[in-house]
């Protein structure tokens, strides 16, 4: 079980990453929109907390200062171990930064942070299909590249529980 402090997509945006899922689903590779308990939502996530008071995360990420809309191009395919592949986008210096500050805030209420979402190893991403088989590789890659590039817009945050789905929308974008 772990906490995300995700960023999540505009509607236009929402609506072509799961119509991406949908194309890895019906090349019968099972996507982000049915693994587990089946509610995730498309998202970029800046940490994963192993352990955290959520009231004290909320309290942290409310007193950072307002961020803008998160505007990133997907140009590419990632693979993490054991088959979960992902969209790779180009990030600036100020996204990096803005996750630092996420990390910072979150990980001073006592809360742990999942090691691939310490600063400086991070890897911004958006999850495509989590256990992909390597004979599956081909046909995942193949419905993404047939609509790359993606521009999407980030605008919304939200704390999201992977293990129940749950999303508490935050009140601001960090």
């Amino acid at each position: 079980m772990a906490l995300a402090v995700c960023l999540l997509f505009d509607r236009r945006s929402e609506r072509a990453i799961r119509a991406l899922w949908d194309r890895i689903e019906d090349r019968g590779v099972p996507s982000l929109r049915s693994h587990t308990h089946g509610r995730h939502v498309p998202h970029v996530s800046y940490a994963v907390l192993r352990s955290w008071d959520q009231p004290a995360v909320t309290g942290a990420l409310t007193d950072l200062r307002d961020g803008s809309p998160v505007e990133l191009s997907f140009e590419g395919v990632g693979l993490f171990r054991r088959g979960r592949t992902w969209l790779v986008a180009g990030v600036s210096a100020d996204f990096v930064a803005r996750q630092s500050r996420v990390v910072e805030a979150v990980t001073a209420t006592g809360a742990e942070l999942h090691k691939h979402y310490v600063p400086g190893t991070w890897l911004p991403h958006c999850s495509l299909a989590p256990r992909a088989m390597l004979a599956q590789l081909p046909e995942v890659v193949g419905a993404v590249l047939d609509v790359l590039p993606l521009r999407a817009r980030l605008d919304r945050a939200a704390l999201v529980n992977s293990a129940t789905g749950e999303v508490c929308p935050l009140p601001s974008l960090p």
